[in-house]
This record gives structure tokens, C-alpha cells and sequence, in this order.
């Protein structure tokens, strides 16, 4: 049996219960690697990362470096003598930080892998129109996202998801794929499978802003996959009289009515109901948000605002 040294790095809140999953089962984390500080807010006030304080609670050193390579970093890295590391939602590591353990350093993906590697994998499962997905843990290599898998748990893509509620099935579950993987490794009893090279890998890279405009030329489910898939955040988004709002879905339904109206354009009472013309039928906004401003209901917004 091995007696595990274990450095666990991540940073937002989708690696916290991974992290929690280890401690709360006595595993040995030496020590928390995540992200510096960082400025928030109006008043730009320097704040943790959500596994930094969650390290800090249990007492366990964290090191925030900026430069992964430095010299600095990889000797205080080595002086904590893990062998093993487990890495949640972190950045690449330069090979001099995932070859450092005797066992290796392996790493939790949200898909099933091979397919969507990257970085948004939850977003464009949805958005891909998927019906399954789910969590991957596997040892990292040179190559991002490709190395042998230890262990997969598939989840089903319910139609009422959106990336929000995948996201926090999949940090749960992806908690216990951890633990399940670092107990194997513990006994010295775990698989190791190669990804298969299949033909067609759908791959899942980093959203930014003009990824996330809605293109109406699309269908209807298209078009819905798309706003779910990135709904809540970062937050699909389209032009309605010269300005810029955040969709939202909610539970909308696709109405296949067909017109001679030209994709992109509106049906509203001004009180009730905002319809947008996609390439085969209409979707309802339920909720959105004007630029700058706070996410309502419809309703809400009609209450102080009209649309052309």
C-alpha cells in the first residue's frame, strides 16, 4: 500500500468539494497549489481563490506562484515531497511540475474523454446538443487532455439543463471520481486505459465574449442549445434596439410557427412576452440583462423599458 503525500492544485469553486472529498476521507494533502489573489469588485479589494480558503480552513499551506517554471516555485514544489498530485480546474503545468511525483499527477476533466477536451467542456456538451457527458479522471502528458484514462462516470444532459446546473452535478460527482481514484491508487490497484484516437473528437475550447453572440440564422433547438449552454455564465447575447442583452431561457419551449420574418427579428407585447424569429420558428426570452445592469424577468424589465 502506498502512504500518499498528496499536492492538490485548483482554483474556482468547482474544485472545492474535490479537495474537501480528500480531507474529510484523512488523505495526507501537504499542500494547496491555486491561483494569486485577485482584485474584485468595485473597490478592487484583493480576493482568495475559493480552494485557497477552503485550504486555509483545514490549515494546509498554499503556494500561489505566477510563474509555474521558476526556480523558487519547483524547489519549494520538491521540498513538500508529495507522490502524488491531483489536479481540479487548474492551468497547464509545465512537465517539470506533473513529472515532479514518483506516481505521477493526475488530472479531473469534466467530458468524457477523448471527447471535449479543453477548457469549457460543460458548455459545449450543452451547446453541441449532447445527451450524456461526465467526468474523467486521468494522468497527464505533454499533450492537453490526452493522457491514459484512470476512471470515468458517465451523466445524463436533461433538456431543462443549463451549463449552471450540469456544472454543479458534475463538481460533485467529479469529487467522488477523485476520491474513488485516489483511494485505487492508495492500494496500488488502478486501470490505466490510452485514449482511442476515434475519428471525430468534438473538442471543447475557451469562450470569449464574440463567441457567445447569438447567431439567429441558426434552427430553433440550435439556437436554445446555444443560450442554455452558456447560460449562466459567461451569458449568450444579441442587439435589440442598437443595444446589447444577455439571453436567458429558463425553461422555453421552441414554437414552430413559420412567417416570411426574417431571423433575428421580434414579436412583443411590451408587457408579456418577447419572441425572436430564429431559421425555422421562434424562441422566447424569458429572462435577460441589459448591458451594465441587473438579470430580470421579462416582465420586469417590460415594467420600466419597451422594444421596438
Amino acid at each position: 500500500m502506498n502512504t500518499l503525500r498528496i499536492i492538490f492544485m485548483g482554483t474556482p469553486e468547482f474544485a472545492v468539494p474535490s479537495l474537501e472529498i480528500l480531507i474529510e476521507n484523512k488523505f495526507n494533502v501537504v499542500a494547496v497549489i491555486t491561483a494569486p489573489d485577485k482584485p474584485q469588485g468595485r473597490g478592487q479589494k484583493l480576493t482568495a481563490s475559493p480552494v485557497k480558503d477552503c485550504a486555509l480552513k483545514y490549515s494546509i499551506p498554499v503556494l500561489q506562484p505566477t510563474n509555474l517554471k521558476s526556480e523558487e516555485f519547483l524547489s519549494e514544489l520538491k521540498g513538500h515531497q508529495a507522490n502524488l498530485q491531483v489536479v481540479v480546474a487548474f492551468r497547464m503545468l509545465p512537465e517539470a511540475v506533473w513529472a515532479m511525483p514518483a506516481i505521477g499527477t493526475f488530472n479531473l476533466h469534466a467530458s468524457l474523454l477523448p471527447q471535449y477536451r479543453g477548457a469549457a467542456p460543460i458548455n459545449w456538451a450543452i451547446i453541441n446538443g449532447e445527451k450524456e457527458t461526465g467526468v474523467t479522471t486521468f494522468f497527464l502528458k505533454h499533450e492537453i487532455d490526452t493522457g491514459s484514462i484512470i476512471y470515468q462516470e458517465k451523466e445524463a444532459i436533461n433538456d431543462t439543463d443549463d451549463a449552471g446546473s450540469l456544472y454543479a452535478r458534475l463538481m460533485h460527482k467529479g469529487a467522488a471520481l477523485v476520491l474513488k481514484t485516489v483511494k485505487a491508487i492508495e492500494q496500488e490497484n488502478y486501470p490505466t486505459q490510452p485514449q482511442s484516437e476515434i475519428a471525430l473528437i468534438k473538442h471543447a475550447p475557451k469562450i470569449f465574449k464574440e463567441t457567445c453572440e447569438v447567431n439567429w440564422n441558426q434552427p430553433a433547438d440550435a439556437v436554445r442549445n446555444f443560450v442554455r449552454g452558456l447560460s449562466p455564465y459567461p451569458a449568450a447575447w444579441t442587439t435589440l434596439n442598437g443595444k446589447v442583452f444577455k439571453l436567458f431561457l429558463s425553461q422555453s419551449t421552441v414554437d414552430g410557427r413559420q412567417s416570411t420574418i426574417n431571423p433575428g427579428e421580434i414579436e412583443t407585447d411590451n408587457k408579456t412576452f418577447l419572441r425572436i424569429k430564429t431559421q425555422d420558428g421562434w424562441l422566447s426570452v424569458l429572462e435577460l440583462q441589459p448591458e451594465g445592469k441587473k438579470r430580470m424577468k421579462i416582465e420586469e424589465f417590460f415594467r420600466g423599458n419597451r422594444i421596438n
